[in-house]
């Protein structure tokens, strides 16, 4: 048991301002942390793009395959649920790294997963342009090349407004646009399912529950095509970054992170199983699914209307706009906390007064993301490329990072007094695997320029192991401080 003199003497050695935990007037619960979970996996995003290549890969398995990615989920998630129930944190893995596996790997395995945090949110930069531009088109508006720079512009500007708020009203926000969405695609579903258990529908391959088994599909393919599936969950932890301005975060935290990881699994199941049916099972439907260019304003002209997809393309520039406010919510606040652990300016990680945020991380996190989607668009890039290109690096930088919180919580589970029985180290060594495996897809036979993107998120994480060896200090300093952290939480 450690005394409240030896507690103050871990903290004497770290500036005041660097100790200061950002608070809500109103802590925030299990829903709305897991909203930012389920807002950075933007799950109207992910259902119009992420199931096309899965279908050219799979066929009419796609549902199937979306089941094996929510089981690799659920394990790497695992990690996170198991030891946000003993540490409470603002830096995510930062600290679940730090505390099971010491204070140079927790700086590693954070800085790598602000890499991720990082890209992913110049990533939903593009991504929210090239969603304004698709509702645009769907009424009517056709935007010269180029203008996706003032959309990039435009929606940094208004996450930057929002993100300097008190965290509670951003978690709002989320929540409310998330669960819009949600519904919006469900009833997209039910309307398909309907129409083709009736008999009503534009196709007639009819309610073909063969989808929900691999088919005649390749395990090979299905476990390629499930990397595609994973990354729908892709930032479903970033929640944890909130540890500090939760109620109870010991229970709150864990809960919100399963939460959001099991919603996301049950809807993205059902709503690939609509669209695999709703484009139809045979040939044609099949190719149909796999060459279209938003599956969700297609399928709503096909069963409902072009009015829908107009509703459906708006929302789906909401959610994108509601991932960048998640993914820039967790990128400033894992810049606070390192920075209140001695590794950057100190004015990271002071803290608002008056909001309860850290002010000055939050502007440099939106400033910085949405300088790097710009960036490329001055050379000639589209918002398409900002998307796909940021979130390839940003899925390499999450694999390092999610593994370091899989090999701490097989540490952890060995040590003394952890309650945690020891056959679970299966479901993270199972992770491990599996991460190892979406490494390798995202690595091996790809073209240029996606050859480059290993070797650029590599960089990034290579700068992170010279950091910390060569700065023992800081280590040290580092391991004083998630000493106390996990003793207060």
């Amino acid at each position: 048991m450690i005394t409240s003199d030896v507690r103050a003497g871990l903290l004497s050695n770290v500036d005041a301002t660097k100790v200061a935990s950002p608070k809500t007037k109103r802590p925030l619960g299990t829903f709305e942390i897991a909203a930012i979970g389920l807002g950075f996996m933007g799950p109207v995003m992910a259902m119009s793009l992420n199931g096309i290549g899965v279908a050219a890969l799979v066929g009419k398995s796609v549902p199937f395959t979306f089941i094996a990615a929510f089981i690799g989920t659920l394990l790497v998630a695992y990690g996170f649920v198991r030891l946000t129930q003993r540490i409470t944190h603002a830096g995510s893995v930062y600290a679940l790294a730090g505390t099971t596996l010491g204070p140079r790997a927790g700086f590693f395995g954070g800085f790598a997963l602000l890499g991720t945090y990082i890209f992913f949110a110049a990533c939903i930069v593009g991504a929210c342009a090239v969603f304004f531009e698709a509702m645009m088109a769907e009424l009517g508006v056709l935007m010269p090349p180029g203008m996706w720079m003032l959309v990039a512009l435009g929606v940094g500007i208004l996450a930057l407004v929002l993100n300097l708020r008190e965290s509670a009203i951003v978690a709002r926000v989320l929540l409310g646009i998330g669960f819009v969405g949600i519904g919006a695609m469900l009833v997209l579903a039910v309307v398909i399912i309907v129409q083709l258990g009736a008999g009503t529908a534009p196709v007639s391959t009819g309610l073909d529950l063969s989808t929900l088994t691999p088919g005649d599909a390749p395990i090979t393919a299905i476990m390629t095509a499930a990397v595609f599936g994973f990354l729908s969950w892709a930032g479903f932890e970033s929640g944890t970054s909130l540890g500090e301005e939760s109620a109870e975060p010991k229970r709150v935290i864990p809960r919100a992170v399963l939460l959001a990881v099991i919603i996301g699994g049950f809807v993205y199941v059902f709503m690939m199983f609509a669209q695999t049916v709703g484009f139809g099972t045979d040939e044609a439907g099949v190719e149909a699914f796999a060459t279209a260019s938003s599956t969700l304003t297609t399928l709503s002209s096909m069963y409902i209307g072009p009015w829908f997809a107009v509703i459906i393309s708006i929302i789906a520039f909401l959610v994108a706009f509601g991932a960048l406010l998640s993914s820039s919510t967790a990128a400033s606040r894992l810049l606070f906390a390192l920075a209140r652990d001695g590794f950057g300016p100190k004015s990271f990680a002071k803290i608002n007064p008056t909001t309860q945020v850290p002010s000055v991380s939050v502007i440099v996190a939106v400033i910085l993301t949405t300088v790097m989607a710009l960036a490329l668009g001055a050379f000639g890039a589209t918002s398409v490329d900002a998307y796909y290109w940021y979130a390839t690096m940003g899925t390499l930088c999450m694999v390092i990072a999610y593994g370091m919180t899989s090999i701490g919580v097989i540490r952890y589970t060995f040590k003394k007094g952890t309650g945690i029985p020891k056959w679970e180290i299966i479901f993270p060594v199972l992770a491990l695997v599996f991460l190892g495996y979406v490494y390798v897809i995202q690595v091996v036979g790809q073209e240029p320029p996606y050859t480059y993107f290993p070797w650029l998120a590599g960089a990034w994480c290579l700068v992170g192991l010279i950091i910390v060896l060569s700065r023992p200090a800081l280590a040290k300093r580092i391991g004083s401080r998630l000493t106390v952290e996990d003793i207060d939480a």
